[in-house]
């Protein structure tokens, strides 16, 4: 992990990602992904998968949109040693995610090959 958020803050980003799958064949998503403050987010939905994260170290909040309104509508905040560790984001879920301290790290799973965002599963704010 720490090898990852050096990693992540060298990147323009500031997040890296680290492929958990067996193989390339593996169609399933699970990454440790290192994110740091100010790691640009766009809210975001996928629509065919729900979305599991646990943090495995440092804080983060992750923030849920209403479509119509385009307001966040609730937060959570994850820390391994916090009152929520895990949580899972339903399929069309607008939300998007912010790293509260350096060196935060995820485990983030998700079914399915992975598919890159499409300019419909991005909320224009």
């Amino acid at each position: 992990m720490d090898r990852l958020t050096e990693q992540a803050k060298a990147s323009p980003r500031l997040r890296m990602n680290m492929d958990l799958r067996n193989s390339a064949d593996d169609k399933s998503q699970r990454m440790l992904n290192a994110i740091e403050p100010g790691s640009p987010m766009p809210i975001h939905r996928h629509q065919k998968t729900s979305e599991t994260v646990v943090c495995l170290r440092g804080r983060l909040v992750w923030e849920f949109y209403d479509e119509l309104e385009r307001i966040c509508t609730d937060y959570i905040e994850l820390s391994p040693n916090g009152q929520v560790v895990a949580l899972n984001v339903p399929a069309g879920q607008w939300h998007t995610v912010k790293a509260l301290e350096s060196g935060s790290v995820i485990l983030e799973c998700k079914e399915g090959a992975y598919e890159p965002q499409r300019e419909e599963d991005i909320l224009q704010m």
